[in-house]
């Protein structure tokens, strides 16, 4: 590395963008993760769709709690 930089000609704010949207990576534990898989070879679904389906069923539940 050098031990100066210029950002004379750099622009601040250049690549944000505010509607982007980013997709956080989960990690599964080896037992959660074999089944998701089942659910999703049964029901020919990608996994997404099956853990998400699962949190949703999950954060109705959480809510007729309150």
């Amino acid at each position: 590395m050098k031990n100066e930089y210029d950002f004379s000609q750099g622009e601040r704010g250049k690549f944000y963008n505010p509607d982007a949207i980013l997709n956080t990576p989960i990690y599964l534990e080896s037992e959660v993760l074999s089944f998701v898989k089942s659910i999703a070879e049964k029901k020919n679904l990608d996994l997404s769709t099956v853990v998400n389906s699962l949190l949703k069923t999950d954060m109705h539940i959480a809510d007729v709690i309150k």
